[in-house]
């Protein structure tokens, strides 16, 4: 699967050749650097290990076996790097893939990013619970609350998965049918459909 790595600037609107008002994510992908090949041969698989967005390598924010991983293939330190199994992109170690590598507009791509942090939320917002019902029989502070959580003398115990309150947010998200709308080749910039997850300046991953 073909694929780049880029950071997500945030949403605008642009208006289609039909008049429509279009609600769009802009994706900055610069060119990324192929840091390693993978081939059937040397790995058992085929892949490319692409690299976007530039790291520090002194005060140990790269570690000498990563430096060496970089230098290797003739690049600085990167951010992030990631594996697009099977890719078909004719591409040796050094070499740099661009959005119009990849990409057309009308090209119907999915998005993967890390999802906003909401913190420590209870049932209602982390499960759309409803409550316990009406504030009636004198229940004044249980319209948020879970509910019973136990499951009698058998099992004796609270069953694993069970939906409570905890952390919410923060997980690897797919979303999938999205359309690039727009290219703007010179400033490496993708306009996508809809919306894609993570915060602004966040790293994505766009496939086709």
């Amino acid at each position: 699967m073909n694929g780049i790595i880029g950071k997500k600037i945030g949403m605008t609107s642009i208006f289609n050749e039909d008049g429509r008002n279009i609600s769009c994510t802009i994706v900055e992908a610069t060119p990324n650097v192929v840091t390693q090949v993978k081939s059937e041969d040397t790995d058992g698989y085929s892949a490319i290990q692409l690299s976007h967005g530039e790291a520090k390598a002194k005060k140990g924010r790269t570690s000498k076996a990563l430096q060496g991983h970089y230098e290797k293939a003739g690049t600085t330190p990167k951010r992030k790097s990631i594996e697009f199994r099977d890719c078909t992109l004719a591409k040796s170690l050094g070499d740099t893939v661009a959005i119009s590598d990849i990409f057309e507009e009308g090209d119907i791509v999915r998005a993967i990013g890390k999802s906003k942090g909401k913190g420590f939320q209870g049932v209602v917002k982390r499960h759309k619970f409803r409550g316990v019902g009406d504030a009636t029989h004198g229940q004044h502070n249980r319209l948020r609350a879970p509910g019973s959580i136990g499951a009698a003398s058998y099992p004796a115990k609270v069953v694993k998965g069970m939906k409570m309150a905890g952390r919410m947010g923060g997980e690897r998200i797919t979303v999938k049918n999205l359309e690039v709308v727009r290219i703007l080749e010179e400033k490496n910039l993708l306009l996508i459909k809809g919306a894609i997850p993570g915060h602004k300046g966040s790293i994505v991953v766009i496939e086709k």
